[in-house]
């Protein structure tokens, strides 16, 4: 497709009769690329469940280290690709980072045929997994560009909400292809051998059954392939000052892209050194993950500003935004909104597996929790329902917004979020202190649909938030910015459960999270729903 020399959304005869046509072109083929990235970023929640009923050599805690492998890289992956279309352009950064999907997509069914296959090939598969979070904030700047601000609430609610949907759409798909050998005949591998019971969308799979977890990587490849076409040839780059004034060739943009990408990787690598474990071949410093965090965040953004010229020179200008007070504002209360969708994502069912998939029985005086539990409820069953409803809901966070305002949205949000972190706490407790946990279980259940619910209103909200905040030129890479690190929500939360489960204590982590969450309600409150604040938007 042609560049746009000229883009006017605000001018309403232009949007009227140009503008409207090609954004909601872009709109809707950015959303399933999207909707990809989600899903290659976030596939390690099912695959380390279906590792673990198919007796893979790892541990629980092992295995919750891969799904924080990928958050952690794709939330870093994040910081480059907020700038990404100012320096390279919209259709050659989504053409590229959809197209780079296929590495992580191909890779990873190759390595899980054998379940021989060394534990740090799956970690640099997770790894490379996170270009599909990196995705999600290039696609937000880009789409931000394409639509008037009366607009943007809604616009940008579709693509993340139903971009969102990858979760949901890995969750159902995978458990489904691994029941068959759909790539057989092309070479996909032999079928393993279930340990433990596992499940789909339609119900339970005894123990013994085949599976073939292999197709967990390959399907992907179905509609990576035709995307990559469907982006080079029906987007466009905006090609104004105000979206990407200096617009390099695609060979030149695919250069800067992979070399910015080639630092987020580099900075990802040696935090989760310093934070793993050595049995998980870290370092095992011990040095805290949130220190650790914060010096990936440092690192990045300065590795990023060292880059000569032209790169330069535009990250000079987008920096500003770390100027502004907001800029901070925001990304916490976008942690709590996105942060716990992304995270829970990951977390959510492998987190069903241990809680409710075991009995806990006292042994000797000694509660023990490796007791297969009969009567426990399939994750692969139930765990695709919560991110679905966070997804589906989403579209209408901004929507609700654009009429109320973001802020009193958010912070309806912020108190339905502290109770169910709570009543979740409180669940989580008794079962695993339980012989029969599943009888918790359907209130835990039901407590978390109404946290994903929460958050994926929330994630609406805040982005209208900042259209109504921060001036065009510097929305764009704000919103990159608070994607960025409210996706080490993808990290965190996993690596806290993990560690709690291992504890013994996973409540602790639910009241973590809703004292969090209660502070966010204060800061809100204090920066935009306060009358005399300086961004009152009720």
């Amino acid at each position: 497709m042609s560049d746009l020399k000229q883009w006017q959304p605000e001018d309403e005869h232009f949007w009227q009769t140009t503008g409207k046509r090609i954004a909601n072109r872009n709109l809707w083929i950015s959303i399933p690329s999207l909707l990809c990235g989600f899903a290659v970023w976030m596939m390690w929640s099912i695959i380390s469940v279906q590792m673990l009923n198919l007796g893979f050599p790892y541990s629980a805690s092992e295995l919750f280290t891969l799904a924080a492998i990928a958050g952690l890289s794709g939330a870093t992956l994040r910081i480059p690709a907020s700038f990404f279309v100012r320096l390279c352009g919209g259709r050659y950064t989504i053409f590229l980072t959809t197209s780079l999907l296929m590495i992580p997509a191909l890779g990873t069914g190759l390595a899980l045929q054998d379940q021989n296959t060394p534990f740090w090939v799956f970690q640099l598969l997770a790894l490379l997994s996170g270009i599909g979070g990196g995705n999600f904030a290039a696609s937000m700047s880009n789409i931000s560009f394409f639509f008037p601000k009366k607009q943007q609430g809604l616009a940008l609610g579709l693509n993340a909400g139903l971009g969102n949907f990858g979760v949901t759409s890995m969750q159902i798909l995978v458990p489904l292809f691994m029941t068959f050998g759909a790539f057989s005949l092309l070479g996909g591998g032999e079928p393993m051998v279930l340990q433990k019971a596992s499940g789909t969308l339609i119900g339970s799979i005894a123990a013994g059954s085949d599976t073939w977890i292999q197709n967990a990587g390959f399907v992907w490849l179905l509609f990576l392939v035709p995307l990559a076409f469907a982006i080079w040839f029906g987007m466009n780059n905006i090609h104004t000052e105000e979206v990407t004034p200096k617009l390099p060739s695609a060979v030149g943009s695919f250069s800067i892209i992979l070399l910015m990408y080639a630092i987020g990787f580099i900075t990802s690598i040696a935090g989760l050194w310093l934070i793993l474990p050595e049995a998980a071949n870290g370092s095992g410093f011990s040095i805290p993950k949130e220190l650790v965090l914060v010096m990936i965040l440092f690192a990045t953004v300065m590795a990023l500003k060292i880059l000569p010229g032209a790169i330069r020179t535009s990250l000079d200008r987008q920096y500003k935004i770390f100027n502004n007070k907001h800029t901070w504002v925001m990304s916490v209360l976008y942690i709590m909104t996105f942060g716990s969708f992304i995270g829970f994502a990951a977390a959510f069912p492998l987190s069903i597996q241990v809680i409710f998939g075991y009995s806990h029985i006292m042994v000797d005086g000694v509660m023990t929790h490796n007791t297969p539990n009969p009567n426990g409820p399939s994750a692969l069953t139930y765990a695709w329902l919560a991110p679905f409803i966070g997804a589906l809901i989403r579209p209408a966070g901004g929507w609700l917004s654009d009429k109320w305002g973001g802020a009193f949205v958010t912070q309806i949000c912020s108190v339905i979020m502290v109770g169910c972190a709570l009543g979740a706490a409180y669940y989580m407790h008794m079962a695993y202190q339980s012989a029969t946990p599943e009888q918790y279980f359907m209130p835990f259940f039901l407590i978390f649909l109404g946290l994903f619910a929460a958050s994926g209103v929330g994630n609406g909200s805040t982005f209208k938030t900042i259209a109504v905040v921060f001036p065009k030129e510097q929305a764009g890479p704000v919103l990159g910015w608070t994607s960025a690190v409210a996706a080490y929500g993808a990290f965190y939360i996993p690596q806290v459960f993990g560690e709690q489960i291992k504890a013994a204590t996973p409540e602790y982590a639910m009241v973590g999270f809703a004292v969090f969450y209660a502070l966010c309600l204060l800061v809100n409150w204090f920066f935009y729903l306060r009358k005399n604040g300086e961004f009152y938007n009720p």
